[in-house]
């Protein structure tokens, strides 16, 4: 029988990082922990790195997520980024999408546990929910797909001209060459690398930033959305 990691005290940068929301951080810190690691969202061994590598990792995104937007966190699966993105951006509204339900269920207990009234819990694919759930301004994703499929789950979730944020590893820039023809066919019209968390995390978050343009996703998702939105209106007639 092994021992159990032990969850260690919170560092000094998650002050800095957290601020106020400190409190709730370490809750959620201690969540992941324990009911995390039974329910097998995360491996033991991530416990001992559980500020480092993902909650501090993930908050540090909100440096390059404009004010007051609306966000879908796709494949949310224990809440990473769009846990800790949330505990310290109350301005934003989001939702985490989420289609495993022993996830949603962690999920909406960590959001009614902490209070966290602007962010809602979706069971669903990316896919699923194109056209019924409204377009936001900006999609996070970490370590779900690579990029190319990827922005073929969130791109078309986006309002015009809204942002894709991933939180990428070093090979960042080959993924964006290798989806260039993909990220095309979706309507993208500007990609970059970005560099998160200077001074709070080392080393700093890799974050690909893909900017749609008028059609997020392209003609066969513009047709799909539309279709969904019809069959939407139809039903609640009925």
């Amino acid at each position: 029988m092994t021992e159990e990691a032990e969850l260690p005290q919170a560092p000094k940068e998650a002050q800095a990082v957290f601020g106020e929301f400190l409190p709730e951080a370490v809750r959620y810190a201690e969540l992941l922990a324990d009911a995390g690691v039974k329910r097998g969202l995360i491996g033991p061994r991530e416990v001992p790195r559980l500020w480092e590598r993902h909650l501090l990792n993930c908050a540090v995104l909100s440096e390059v997520v404009p004010e007051g937007v609306t966000v879908c966190d796709v494949g949310s699966g224990a809440g990473l980024p769009g846990i800790p993105l949330a505990l310290v951006r109350p301005d934003l509204k989001i939702t985490l999408l989420e289609p495993l339900l022993r996830r949603t269920n962690f999920l909406q207990e960590v959001v009614e546990l902490l209070g966290l009234d602007h962010v809602t819990v979706v069971r669903g694919r990316a896919e699923e929910v194109l056209g019924t759930l409204q377009p936001v301004h900006v999609v996070t994703a970490r370590a779900v797909a690579p990029l190319d499929r990827l922005a073929g789950w969130g791109v078309p979730l986006l309002r015009p001209y809204g942002e894709m944020l991933a939180l990428k590893g070093g090979t960042a820039e080959e993924e964006i060459q290798g989806a260039r023809a993909a990220l095309n066919k979706l309507g993208v019209v500007e990609t970059e690398v970005l560099r998160v968390g200077e001074g709070l995390v080392d080393p700093t978050s890799t974050v690909v930033r893909v900017v749609a343009g008028e059609s997020p996703g392209g003609v066969r998702f513009a047709a799909k959305r539309a279709k969904a939105a019809r069959t939407g209106r139809t039903r609640r007639r009925r």
